[in-house]
């Protein structure tokens, strides 16, 4: 990154932060902070980008999460994954880049474009994809990730390959190694998997699915598109009264059942849809939610397992912005849900610039998600 790009993040983000810290003490509602629905201005864009920015070159702390399998595999982050190393593990690496794309197509104009393409540019040579397809291929690694960090990979590709852009098409081809390692272990691991996992954080099956699914139809995957539509069907299709008074879990980022209803809506017809979810979350059409409905408070940010529950005020409200999505605009549960989208984003859009990197190295991907609907429509 050059010198001059970097003061110019350095001095728009102290600006930004300052403003945010000048209102709590003051404690009013921020106005620097997004409200759902709104254009991002491009402080809030320099803000968001930032964090990114300042995460994916840094490769300390670092939790790699790898296996050994001799003394050759004691390697440092950059080392094992050249592209992917910084912001704290290799999946909130991979969506901080796509947070990155994504905000160079959502707001080209902004302040900080040149910079965010160099940092690309930079990470995302052939040579550095290379080197993460050469961790891969070892044998030890063929669950690295599994799925979690291959859905963001996935997502990656798919906002590249949405982008008439020269340098997006080069970083695009760039990824395909990575790329078709990772829906060739999708297409091995999908058959063998006889349950779906149902969890708060990263292995969630249903999150995994529906990304996945998102890129096979935009890449045209037939294959691939028609496996993970039988797998969701096959784990899916006859769940009936989820328990929602059993969520959140302490340190929970997703709620497994909305992610769940997120993917069947991407499955299903909008009848279908509608029916199952009928069955799936009965209590909502006479407005019971349960603990669902109800926004979460981060007790510490600094703790990096309790400031998941930031991530899940940021998944739950889009989950709820795409099950709504799939609802008759006269459906009484419609309105319900995204009221509680909105009161969910509020929540969580209070912790991204937490100042602790605990939070800060992978909340603002989540709530760049939420805020440009992704997949929501």
């Amino acid at each position: 990154m050059r010198v001059g790009s970097f003061c110019l993040v350095v001095i728009l983000f102290v600006e930004l932060t300052m403003g945010f810290t000048s209102a709590q003490q003051d404690g009013q509602p921020d106005a620097k902070l997004p409200r759902l629905g709104d254009r991002l201005t491009d402080a809030q864009v320099v803000a968001f980008a930032t964090l990114a920015l300042d995460g994916i070159p840094t490769e300390y702390p670092n939790k790699p999460s790898n296996v050994m399998a001799g003394a050759e595999s004691i390697q440092s982050p950059k080392e094992m994954h050249p592209a992917f190393y910084g912001c704290f593990d290799w999946h909130s690496s991979v969506h901080g880049h796509w947070m990155l794309v994504r905000l160079l197509k959502e707001y080209p104009d902004n302040s900080l474009n040149q910079t965010i393409r160099e940092q690309l540019s930079e990470s995302l040579t052939a040579e550095n994809i290379q080197g993460e397809v050469a961790y891969y291929t070892e044998k030890q690694n063929k669950s690295f990730e599994r799925m979690y960090g291959w859905a963001w990979l996935l997502r990656l590709v798919l906002e590249l390959e949405q982008w008439d852009d020269p340098q997006a098409q080069e970083w695009r081809e760039n990824l395909k190694p990575l790329e078709e390692i990772i829906v060739q272990r999708t297409m091995d691991y999908l058959p063998l998997l006889s349950f779906p996992i149902r969890t708060g954080v990263h292995p969630d099956s249903g999150f995994a699915l529906g990304q996945t699914l998102d890129y096979a139809r935009v890449t045209g995957n037939q294959e691939l598109e028609t496996l993970i539509v039988q797998r969701a069907r096959d784990y899916y299709l006859q769940d009936t009264e989820y328990p929602t008074r059993y969520e959140p879990s302490g340190q929970d980022f997703f709620s497994s059942g909305l992610n769940e209803a997120d993917l069947m809506r991407r499955v299903l017809s909008k009848q279908e849809f509608q029916q199952w979810f009928d069955r799936f979350m009965p209590g909502l059409k006479e407005g019971a939610g349960g603990n669902l409905l109800v926004p979460v408070e981060v007790s510490d940010v600094t703790d990096g397992k309790i400031v998941h529950l930031a991530g899940l005020d940021l998944s739950r409200a889009w989950c709820f912005q795409g099950i709504a999505s799939a609802l008759e605009p006269a459906d009484p549960r419609r309105q319900l849900i995204l009221d509680s989208a909105n009161e969910h984003a509020d929540m969580g859009f209070k912790y991204v610039f937490s100042g602790s990197y605990e939070g800060e190295h992978w909340l603002a991907t989540f709530a760049i998600y939420l805020i440009t609907r992704v997949g929501a429509e």
